[in-house]
């Protein structure tokens, strides 16, 4: 389907290829009414990765084998009927969520037990780890009057509150019943199928994104024994590189700062979705507690009180830990810092002191070579002016009248001096072709 916009001369104007998408995702999760009294069972797993896949394709195999709506490529939410129920498959980012709308026959709240009303999930595979179980059983206020809310939830942890204009009352103590599911009774005082559905949306989200909010706590816990142990560590290692000199000692300390940043660092890697995500299910929680209007209700605490008081110590522990392994990695890096400064100092002192050291050696090296090239050409002179000498003596042999004593000392210093040109040569032309 084009999403290009037409004018009244026929022409079409092109839109930007994410246009359909950007107006559609205003609409990719509508309310839908439901009419009282309803229950509703709300399943989240967590699908993250490959699961998703297989999630898809296992609700694209339960429609065609039952005959029903197909799911369309790509789509995120899609609604079933079956029977007097009715099913909402919704996919977000880590997890999918799986609601039933069943009829309620019994004006008892939680009357029959989830449990036997969970049957029908059996037909699906379970796409991942099940995350959220919710039981939210929606009755007209007038059917409840002469029950007591503590009959059904535990007072201690009991949460009550009306909605903006009174005319609805949720509770719940956010515990899981004998069978696993979390309870939520919704009252309905006159709110009409369109705003009960919106109402009943708004609460199961609500419920899902606490949960998946809270994800991040057993990470946090994960977490803190390492975080500890560096910290402490970090503290010996920088008490000990202010009595450490030797190179050898600053260089095993810096292999164990090394292994220290790269293990926090392994550990806020593999936190950095979990704190992330918790954080914005959180602000999700807000929003829709904002939305929801609370008003108190006698002197039991609303939900915002209640999770603000239960629910927020656990994500301050999640952004707390975050905190403190951002600090650790800067702190590391410093001193790691610090100690890769003193052996760069530490080596190029040693640096220098063998360049002295070699330099001293050269200069040995070239007077030892003077005084070889010294003998080097008295030697070779005496050899020369010994080879001479025989030739004198043969030419003298041979009668000619040449005094041999005489040619020989006259040689003797043009022996020397050649052969010290030539020596000197030979090193010049040795020192232009190092060069």
């Amino acid at each position: 389907m084009t999403s290009d916009v037409g004018i009244e001369s026929g022409t079409r104007l092109a839109a930007h290829a994410m246009r359909a998408a950007v107006l559609g995702e205003l609409h990719a999760r509508p309310f839908t009414p439901i009419e009282t009294p309803r229950r509703i069972l709300h399943f989240a797993f967590d699908t993250a990765g490959a699961a998703a896949a297989a999630d898809r394709t296992a609700l694209i195999d339960f429609c065609a084998r039952r005959g029903l709506e197909p799911l369309k490529a790509g789509a995120k939410q899609h609604r079933l009927k079956l029977g007097g129920a009715m099913l909402r498959w919704e996919q977000h980012s880590e997890f999918t969520t799986y609601t039933w709308e069943l009829p309620s026959e019994s004006s008892t709240p939680f009357h029959p037990g989830a449990g036997s009303l969970a049957a029908p999930m059996a037909s699906l595979p379970q796409p991942g780890p099940l995350v959220v179980a919710l039981d939210l059983h929606l009755l007209a206020d007038t059917e409840t009057k002469k029950i007591g809310l503590e009959q059904l939830f535990d007072r201690a942890s009991l949460a009550v509150a009306e909605n903006s204009d009174g005319d609805a009352l949720f509770t719940t103590d956010f515990q899981m019943d004998p069978s696993g599911f979390v309870r939520i009774l919704l009252l309905d005082r006159g709110l009409g199928p369109e705003r009960a559905g919106a109402l009943v949306q708004r609460i199961v989200e609500l419920e899902t994104y606490r949960t998946f909010a809270l994800l991040g706590l057993p990470e946090a816990q994960r977490l803190l024994p390492s975080i500890n142990r560096i910290e402490k560590r970090l503290a010996e290692v920088t008490e000990e590189m202010r009595r450490t000199e030797k190179l050898v000692d600053n260089h095993r300390l810096l292999d164990e700062l090394t292994e220290l940043a790269a293990e926090l660092e392994a550990g806020a890697t593999a936190s950095l979705f979990r704190f992330g995500a918790s954080r914005a299910y959180n602000e999700i929680v807000q929003l829709r507690l904002n939305t929801i209007g609370e008003r108190k209700v006698g002197g039991l605490p609303t939900w915002s009180s209640f999770l603000a008081r239960r629910m927020a110590p656990a994500l301050r522990t999640c952004a707390n830990t975050e905190e403190r392994q951002t600090s650790l990695s800067e702190k590391l890096a410093r001193a790691a810092n610090l100690l890769r400064t003193r052996v760069d100092v530490e080596l190029e002192r040693q640096n220098r002191d063998l360049l002295q050291s070699m330099n001293e050696r050269t200069r040995l090296q070239l007077r030892l070579q003077t005084t070889v090239e010294g003998l080097s050409v008295a030697a070779v002179s005496y050899y020369v002016v010994g080879l001479f000498g025989y030739l004198v003596r043969g030419l003298h042999d041979e009668g000619v009248p040449v005094d041999m004593s005489l040619a020989t000392a006259l040689f003797v210093p043009v022996a020397v001096l050649g052969i010290w040109l030539l020596v000197r040569r030979i090193r010049r032309r040795h020192r232009l072709s190092g060069r």
